[in-house]
């Protein structure tokens, strides 16, 4: 089956995938996810580290509001999931859905690592997938 990321430029696709970030050329500073338009041109493309700690977290235990929300799932089917900002050494804190199957196995300082997930599926087949971390252990 064919994939796509859900954004273009956001992360790169394969076996060992990595988000896609921007190194600002002036100083260095880097940011995710990669600057689009004109200010693209001050920042150079990076792939940024697959691993790295959980810095913060949250559960979102409510279906949020539709749009901009995009699950397929209602009130009645929703499942509560994991979010966090996941700090990736000596480059930026990267905010994400944490994948986890039980959300008390979280804390902070624990280390992640990059995965991607189904997002949905194109008219023509293509699976688009997004990002998420997940326990490196």
């Amino acid at each position: 089956m064919a994939q796509r990321a859900i954004a273009d430029g956001l992360f790169t696709l394969g076996d060992a995938p990595r988000l896609i970030g921007g190194k600002r050329c002036s100083d260095g500073r880097i940011v995710f996810p990669m600057p689009g338009g004109s200010e693209a041109e001050l920042f150079d493309p990076i792939e940024l580290k697959p691993e790295g700690t959980l810095w913060s977290y949250t559960i979102q235990r409510f279906r949020p509001k539709s749009p901009p929300y995009a699950g397929a799932d209602d009130e009645r089917t929703f499942k509560p999931y994991a979010l966090g900002y996941v700090e990736l050494p000596g480059q930026v804190i990267v905010e994400s859905r944490l994948e986890v199957d039980d959300v008390s196995t979280l804390k902070v300082g624990l280390p992640m690592r990059l995965t991607l997930q189904p997002f949905s599926i194109d008219p023509d087949g293509t699976e688009v997938l997004t990002f998420a971390f997940r326990p490196a252990a």
